[in-house]
């Protein structure tokens, strides 16, 4: 693929919060540690707090991954974890290696394009850190949000513009889910794909995933590992006893003493009267109670902690003993994951899409309080791929990359006046017009000084004919373009579907139908994590 870059910023599709981080905006340096650059990189690693049992979560790991393979090897006596995967939670025993880490719920079937960027992005990003570090080992992870609840997110995914549904009423912790009803989202999922180029290799993917694994995990980790464990990313699911047991005097601080709640809440006010539009509120308690397929809130309601929606309760005593036996049924929220993955992971740097760099501003102020290491925020990298007919199209039509982010009206009248015979503006005739008006405004007021609104009121009045005159003249030359500006509405509705980003709308699958691996592997080659660039990926 032919790769042309454009800032975040000339796309229009990036909050100004987003921006001025890029920017190093002065007033928003308070709420991170150091800038997501090589510099910053250097400085971070030179004082690392590394709070992970790391022979634990090797361990872990290592025991997560035999479980998948162990599954796998039922029907495939051959299938083993890939060799780069191994070696790779092997090193995270080894004080020189750290973490790049980034997240994502369990969509079916990997969700929207930027599921799969996030996790590009880590990679190219472990990349270039080796190359400019040798001495350090840089190990991708992917964090399953296994905990999430929210299961109505994640039930779906949009592939060649057809929305593919998994139905089922669902509640607790998603990664808990028994994927066995998903048999008729899978059939139209591969439905799509048809039987050309490489998609029987990424039905077999899904079918696989899908079919053999009775947690939705453990399929999302089949799946993802299929795709990626090549690069050797790790896969973590966090819903773990072991790793929780790490986090518990975290876990019990945190409810009976509510920091989060008081240190968010008071950095949220300062983003607030910086303009900054709140991503996450925190609660008084910022966990979840979890037991079987019950994932619900613990509140602290008269003397006493309770799980919403249920007949348990704790006094302050059997809460401490609770956590102290079962770390595993209590589950951070939004605003606690972050610190909860910070503690476990040897971790530096954790790549999330906008809102989410937003909403990680919030939290630094909690991290310092339990004086845990905050990452480097990286903005993962976005995309955009052309096909090769569309790109003909849009070489034809001399259109920049820049120019097809513009909205499609803004965007023909643009066109329209570059190409046109025509001109189409009438400013340097209402230039003129402003002179003569002037002119009359002077010899009006000499003659009566109550003069001077009636005239500014016609000069209003006529300057509003011209733009409807100038309009009309637009919509005229339109029709004369009528069949090349068809031609941009067709390339918008590809590359921008419903107006919004392709990459959050669109699934993955056609597109490595087409190139196969190969597409994975043109990701990590053109993207460039800390450069800041929105890549226009073209076919070749």
């Amino acid at each position: 693929m032919d790769v042309a870059c454009i800032s975040y910023k000339e796309t229009g599709f990036f909050s100004p919060t987003v921006i001025d981080y890029l920017e190093d905006k002065p007033e928003l340096r308070e709420f991170y540690s150091h800038r997501p650059t090589l510099n910053g990189f250097a400085d971070l690693l030179k004082n690392k707090k590394v709070t992970a049992d790391r022979e634990l979560l090797a361990t872990t790991l290592t025991d997560q991954y035999q479980l998948i393979e162990q599954y796998a090897r039922i029907w495939d006596p051959g299938f083993s974890i890939p060799q780069p995967v191994q070696q790779n939670i092997n090193s995270l025993k080894e004080a020189n290696t750290y973490t790049i880490t980034t997240g994502h719920q369990l969509n079916i079937f990997a969700g929207p394009l930027y599921f799969i960027y996030k996790i590009a992005t880590a990679i190219k990003l472990t990349q270039q850190l080796k190359a400019q570090f040798p001495d350090k080992n840089f190990v991708p992870v992917y964090w399953m949000a296994s905990e999430d609840h929210d299961f109505a997110e994640i039930s779906y995914t949009t592939i060649g513009g057809k929305k593919v549904h998994w139905w089922l009423e669902s509640s607790g912790a998603t990664g808990r889910i028994h994927p066995e009803t998903i048999r008729q989202a899978l059939n139209q999922y591969k439905g799509v794909l048809g039987m050309a180029d490489h998609a029987p290799e990424l039905a077999a993917i899904v079918e696989t995933a899908y079919t053999r694994f009775d947690r939705l995990a453990d399929a999302t980790r089949y799946m993802v590992n299929a795709l990626f464990g090549r690069y050797g990313l790790v896969i973590i699911d966090a819903d773990n006893q072991r790793l929780k047991q790490q986090f518990a005097p975290i876990i019990e601080q945190d409810i009976i003493e509510q920091n989060s709640f008081k240190n968010i809440t008071a950095t949220n006010e300062k983003l607030h009267n910086l303009g900054v539009h709140i991503q996450v509120n925190p609660r008084e308690i910022n966990f979840f109670y979890m037991k079987g397929s019950l994932r619900e809130r613990l509140v602290f309601e008269e003397g006493r902690y309770k799980v919403l929606n249920t007949d348990i309760s704790f006094t302050e005593e059997q809460l401490r003993q609770e956590i102290k036996k079962h770390p595993q049924k209590f589950s951070p929220n939004v605003v606690m994951r972050p610190l909860y993955q910070e503690c476990i992971l040897p971790n530096i740097a954790y790549i999330g899409g906008g809102a989410e760099i937003v909403y990680w501003l919030e939290l630094k102020s909690n991290f310092d309080h339990y004086k845990v290491d905050f990452p480097i925020l990286i903005l993962r990298n976005s995309g955009l791929v052309v096909r090769k007919e569309s790109a003909v199209k849009i070489k034809r039509m001399e259109l920049s990359p820049a120019d097809l982010f513009k909205p499609a009206d803004s965007l023909k009248n643009y066109w329209m006046k570059k190409h046109s015979e025509h001109n189409l503006s009438l400013q340097t005739e209402w230039a003129a017009l402003t002179g003569i008006f002037e002119t009359i405004k002077q010899r009006a007021t000499r003659i009566d000084p109550t003069l001077g609104p009636s005239t500014e009121a016609v000069q209003a009045r006529l300057k509003k004919a011209i733009d409807n005159l100038e309009k009309k003249l637009v919509k005229a030359e339109k029709h004369n373009y009528h069949t090349r500006l068809e031609q941009i509405d067709q390339i918008k509705a590809e590359l921008f579907p419903k107006d919004s980003l392709q990459e959050r709308n669109e699934n993955f699958g056609l597109l490595y139908v087409k190139w196969g691996q190969s597409f994975i592997d043109e990701l990590i080659r053109n993207f460039e994590p800390l450069d800041f660039e929105f890549a226009v990926l073209t076919e070749n």
